[in-house]
């Protein structure tokens, strides 16, 4: 069974053909937070959440012809109503390696002992394996964990949280990952991803990503001192068995903004995305110092950055607009050209659910679809 969703292909300017045509996919029956992932084959592989904002259910469709179709939802977890999306921060995200892999923040304990869930989809692509916990020596979990896969086996669960026994404040959480060398048939005890004490933004997310090369990239936000809320990037080249990390962006603010984080991978490398200050940036974070490139205008309030890559060198980068606390708003984008310039295929658009966001991948024909 496959349903068709609705397509709106994006207004031209007269006498002007883009090298990426972006069209736009509305999720389906109603659903919010949209995750997308390309696997190698290129399918889409797309998740979203419905139901109560505290107590909802995940849902997985997959594509085979860059989301002109899909296959009928199913749902991911086990337990109904066992995840969350308030705050649109919290909710699930997925990788595509070998295999289907999906992570979210539970909703049972609320803030302070919610477990962290994975599960992956079975080898016939038919269901969904029984949820598991993966926290077994931390607790404390607030902001959004993550997952990323390759296509060796390797799957790591990402969240931030504090050791048992460990004082309480930002200042005391790290990032930690739970690996898997089997394709997520197993994992290892959660271990911290980096020594150095940056401590972690509670109530903000996290994203991780593996490239073709089997390096593993991660971005978070630190909480040093309560106002020091600067982006940091983690990066591993043994399988996850270390990382080294560095600063990426300075924030001061006595305040947690409940920001996200995008990654994306292209012909030239791996870029990724994320908020400061109410904008918008990227930038190339595989190698050398990195030059980053923020999103045109002066337009403040603009969160839940989404990056996607497509074989040309060409960038899409999408975020929301006046969205917050039990507050829909809109969304905008901008497509930059292989040297990172700004093209003239951008706009804005209003339609983004309350703690929902807009997220976008890449087709077959190398143009962009923004789900939303």
């Amino acid at each position: 069974m496959t349903t068709t969703p609705k397509v709106l292909i994006l207004t031209l300017l007269a006498g002007h053909l883009p090298a990426a045509p972006v069209t736009f996919l509305r999720v389906p029956d109603g659903g919010i937070q949209p995750q997308v992932v390309v696997d190698a084959q290129r399918t889409t592989h797309l998740i979203y959440f419905k139901g109560d904002a505290r107590q909802g259910d995940i849902f997985y469709l997959r594509s085979a012809d860059g989301g002109a179709t899909f296959s009928a939802p199913m749902r991911v977890n086990s337990q109904p109503g066992s995840a969350i999306a308030a705050g649109a921060i919290r909710g699930a995200q997925i990788a595509a390696g070998k295999g289907v892999h999906v992570a979210w923040n539970g909703a049972a304990g609320g803030h302070h002992g919610a477990p962290m869930f994975y599960t992956r989809l079975n080898e016939a692509g038919t269901a969904f394996e029984p949820q598991r916990n993966l926290m077994q020596r931390t607790m404390a979990l607030d902001g959004g964990g993550s997952v990323t896969a390759d296509t060796a086996g390797n799957v790591y669960v990402a969240w931030h949280g504090a050791a048992h026994g460990a004082m309480k404040g930002e200042a005391e959480r790290a990032v930690w990952v739970a690996r898997s060398t089997d394709a997520g048939k197993t994992f290892a005890p959660e271990s911290p991803a980096w020594a150095e004490s940056t401590g972690a933004c509670a109530c903000c997310g996290l994203r991780g990503f593996a490239d073709r090369k089997g390096a593993v990239y991660m971005l978070y936000r630190s909480a040093m001192a309560n106002v020091n809320r600067d982006i940091y990037l983690l990066v591993s080249r043994d399988a996850g068995k270390s990382f080294r990390g560095s600063l990426l962006h300075k924030w001061e603010i006595n305040a947690c903004p409940m920001s996200s984080m995008s990654f994306a991978e292209g012909a030239a490398g791996v870029v990724g995305a994320w908020e400061t200050q109410g904008q918008i940036y990227w930038t190339r974070v595989d190698g050398g110092a990195p030059a980053l490139i923020a999103a045109p205008g002066d337009v403040k309030g603009r969160r839940h950055p989404f990056v996607a890559v497509n074989r040309g060198g060409e960038t899409l980068l999408v975020w929301t607009e006046g969205t917050g606390w039990q507050k829909g708003g809109g969304f905008a984008w901008q497509v930059f050209d292989r040297q990172g310039r700004p093209t003239a295929e951008k706009g804005q658009a209003p339609g983004i659910p309350v703690w929902s966001f807009a997220a976008t991948f890449v087709r077959p024909d190398d143009g962009f679809t923004v789900v939303y």
